[in-house]
Order: structure tokens, then sequence, then C-alpha cells
């Protein structure tokens, strides 16, 4: 009898090791792929903040070319900014969708990588 507790004490310790094995496990996992994201996301926008410096001091340069070019600076201000105007009502009715699901697809993959 003493033989058959002593192998059941054995597996209740073995599986109260796997059961906290198992844990740490998923929990490090986790810990894991918090950081990736993280550090993806804080490089992508580092990267895009860059970016958008850049666009908007090009269309700054832009905006002053067509105003002298037009006689008056503000002409350059509103014809860049109408081709935004342009360039968003665009985006909204025909890529939205597109866009939305690329970029649900872009954070599922970096999820499940």
């Amino acid at each position: 009898m003493e033989d058959k507790t002593t192998t059941i004490e054995t597996l209740l310790e073995r599986a109260a090791d796997y059961g906290k094995t198992s844990y740490e496990l998923v929990k490090l996992k986790a810990i894991e792929k918090t950081s990736d994201i993280i550090s993806s996301l804080l490089s992508q926008s580092v990267v895009l903040i860059m970016l958008l410096s850049c666009m908007l001091f090009l269309n700054v340069g832009l905006a002053f070319w067509l105003g002298q070019i037009l006689g008056e600076i503000y002409f350059g201000f509103f014809i860049v900014a109408g081709f935004y105007a342009i360039a968003v009502v665009v985006i909204h009715f025909f890529m939205r969708k597109w866009l939305k699901k690329q970029i649900g697809n872009t954070f599922i993959k970096q999820l499940l990588k």
C-alpha cells in the first residue's frame, strides 16, 4: 500500500511541476510577443515620424514654389491643400476597406509570429 501512495504522491508532484512549467512557458511567450510587438511599433513609428517630417518640408517648399509662380504665396498652399483633400476623398471612398484589411492582416501576422 505504501508503494502505491508513494507512486501517487510522485505523480501529483510531477503534475504540479508540469503545471508550473506550463504556466511559466505561457508567461514567457506572452512577454516575448509583447516585446516583439512594442519594438516593431516603435521602430516603425520612428520611420513614420521621419517620413512625415520629410513630407512636411517637401510640401511647404512646394507650396511656396507654386505660390511664387502664381504670384501669391497663399495660392500655392491652397493648391497643395486641395491636392490632399482630393487624395483623402479618393482614399476614403475607394481604398478604405483595402487599407483596413492590410493593416489588420499586418497586425495579425505580428501577433501570430
